[in-house]
């Protein structure tokens, strides 16, 4: 893997800049609509650096490191959208009953700036002197090398382009029928489980973009969130349920979803929060040493007197410092303008101090520990939903704390609403420190200058600041969400929101003192036991084989409707990737079929986007419904169907596009 040997190649230019922009605000709209949905978000570097390199062909002087940049400033969409697994929750306990774009504009903006200032000390030890792996960045250099080298490479950018486009329409269009009620959008089917009130069933949701996210995500997480659903479906729900008795009139579904809901979600939080401690305690020797590394190596650098080499040059470790600390000044204004004229007015001062604290301290822990999970496994595969679960559990006792002698029915919901609203800013450092540094590997592999693509990637912050808003508030006109309070909704399917389901219900607990923590204590056991399977499995398999205990509490805490169509995809993925293997084509495949799948989840989300608006234009909540429909059953098998037929129809193109890049 040689870097180019131009001591000043072309990097930053206006048409890179607009077209790594323009992507941001098409992937972060799209991103919004899936995190909302389902729970999960994917990385945007690869489609984005395709895209790129398709485009910038056309002029002779584009270079690698120029659609490096692009990339870069695209690679926001993928990891700031991850801020609406918290901010729903001000909608879901009244808080706010419209979304606003500044306070939510400017706790991702700051969040943000500080995820890359926090990070920017950590590079040299994280990613220039480490051996972690970071999968993502490395396959987004190898994208960008393929791409710009070879003849080949550049029939493959095309390829990758087409690859994106197709999966986009086909999965449009697959959405499109569901929006015409010609298919099933989902199926469920519950049953008595033994005697008594025993219940269970299962859900699945006919989504193209669930399945490419599980083809995306991989074999591991699949049969990690196969096992979640056996754990959760097969044995909490029959158990519980037989151990619950079931209410008057209440159908089966009813019975078992009720439980589900109430109990053995919170068991799958407690997982999740069990799996992120021991995650943290395990890092924290190595991020401390990265720090310590990295602030020893700016002092030498300094003193020495030698001139850094461009691909080692940073931005200044006194810009990060002054940034980080301008910061807190709009930081300030915005946590107080949250407060103000409201009911915690006299104990403001003493809270946007502690929320201040808390943004720099939790936020400098949690974006150092997601860069380091970055590394090691990915920015998709990042825990960040237990970073969320830690940080509001944190959040909400430090503001409890201060607000202990207000504390009434009022004051409560405010003191939610600001400990949610501090995690939202918090959340943002993370995911964006966890993006800087996959950006940084990418670059140090292909030869960019670090502190380029620092900035590169604070305008795709603010590109993608500026959109999360906007599309929140359209999504919430349209659609609502599922437990939010006095919904006027246009359309009567809500979206589920599931992080931000189990974050709001946390802060309520916490400060309201009636968490249900023996349930989330069961859960943390589950999670001990996960985490010493997959040790086991490590050591016994010399790291071959692994069970993520966070895939597996994920899939306790989804809806199965969202899990079952992420594990077949997983499953289809891997038979994919094996009937390539030791083909000439093989790896060639491999990559235009990951982008047919990132295609996919472009495709279904942004046509959800687009159906939303035409909601709420229409004022009618299925504008595209022809008559009742078909019945559910057909719907079903109709869906199956020409779902099935458009995913081996479009793994034979990659497969066949893949057979002549390579002749």
């Amino acid at each position: 893997m040689s870097q180019p040997s131009s001591s000043n190649p072309l990097e930053f230019s206006a048409r890179g800049i607009i077209l790594g922009i323009l992507i941001t605000l098409v992937f972060t709209a799209a991103q919004v609509y899936l995190g909302l949905k389902v729970g999960l978000t994917f990385a945007t570097s690869i489609p984005a650096a395709v895209i790129s390199m398709a485009l910038l062909s056309a002029f002779k002087d584009a270079t690698i490191q120029e659609n490096n940049i692009v990339q870069t400033i695209a690679s926001a969409a993928g990891t700031l959208a991850s801020v609406i697994f918290v901010l729903p929750g001000l909608l879901m306990i009244g808080w706010w009953a419209q979304i606003p774009f500044w306070p939510v504009f400017g706790a991702c903006a700051i969040g943000g700036i500080l995820g890359v200032m926090y990070t920017i000390p950590l590079r040299r030890a994280l990613v220039s002197q480490s051996k972690l792996p970071y999968p993502e960045g490395v396959a987004a250099a190898e994208v960008l090398k393929v791409g710009t080298q070879s003849r080949a490479g550049a029939q493959e950018g095309k390829a990758g382009l087409k690859a994106v486009v197709l999966g986009t329409l086909a999965s449009a269009f697959f959405a499109a029928l569901a929006g015409a009620k010609l298919v099933s959008h989902e199926v469920a089917h519950y049953f008595r489980f033994g005697s008594g009130s025993g219940a269970t069933g299962l859900g699945a949701s006919t989504s193209l973009a669930l399945i490419g996210a599980g083809h995306l995500m991989g074999i591991t997480v699949g049969i990690a969130m196969l096992v979640g659903l056996v754990i959760a479906w097969g044995i909490l729900v029959p158990v519980l349920t037989a151990a619950t008795p079931m209410a008057a009139g209440a159908s089966v579904a009813d019975h078992a979803l009720g439980v589900w809901s109430t109990q053995v979600r919170m068991m799958g939080a407690g997982t999740i929060g069990a799996a992120a401690i021991i995650t943290l305690a395990t890092l924290a020797k190595p991020v401390l040493g990265g720090l310590k590394s990295a602030l020893e190596a700016s002092r030498a650098a300094k003193h020495g007197g030698a001139e850094v080499p461009r691909v080692e040059r940073d931005m200044p470790i006194f810009i990060v410092g002054l940034v980080t600390l301008i910061s807190m000044v709009p930081a300030g204004w915005l946590l107080s303008s949250f407060l103000e004229g409201g009911v915690l007015a006299s104990i403001a001062t003493p809270l946007v101090v502690v929320g201040i604290g808390y943004i720099l301290v939790a936020g400098l822990l949690a974006a150092a520990v997601c860069g380091y999970m970055a590394g090691l496994i990915g920015s998709s595969n990042s825990p960040v939903s237990g970073i969320a679960i830690l940080t509001i559990l944190g959040a909400a006792t430090s503001v409890g704390f201060v607000g202990r002698e207000v504390l009434g029915p009022d004051t409560a919901q405010a003191l939610i609403a600001f400990a949610l609203f501090v995690t939202t800013v918090v959340l943002a450092v993370a995911v964006i420190g966890n993006d800087n540094l996959q950006d940084l590997k990418t670059g140090q592999l292909v030869g960019a200058t670090p502190w380029k693509q620092q900035v590169a990637l604070i305008i795709g912050v603010f590109a993608g600041s500026c959109v999360v808003p906007p599309v929140l508030g359209l999504l919430n006109e349209a659609y609502g969400f599922a437990s939010a309070p006095n919904q006027n909704a246009i359309s009567s399917q809500p979206l589920a929101a599931p992080q931000a389901t189990l974050i709001s219900t946390l802060a309520r607990g916490v400060i309201g003192g009636d968490l249900p923590w023996h349930l989330i204590g069961w859960g943390a056991v589950i999670g001990l036991v996960l985490v010493a399977i997959d040790f086991m499995l490590k050591k016994s398999s010399h790291g071959k084989y692994s069970l993520p205990p966070l895939g597996v509490g994920l899939a306790v805490y989804l809806p199965s409707a969202v899990t079952a169509p992420v594990v077949v995809g997983a499953v289809a993925g891997y038979y994919f990737e094996k009937s390539m293997r030791g083909k000439t084509y093989g790896e060639a495949a491999s990559r235009v079929g990951v982008l047919v799948m990132s295609g996919f989840i472009v495709g279904e989300s942004l046509f959800n986007v687009a159906l939303a608006a035409l909601i709420v234009l229409s004022g009618d909540g299925e504008p595209l419904a022809f008559g009742a429909g078909v019945d559910e059953s057909v719907g079903m098998l109709i869906a199956l169907a020409v779902g099935a037929a458009i995913l081996v129809s479009l793994y034979r193109w990659a497969a066949n596009s893949a057979r002549r890049i390579e002749q």
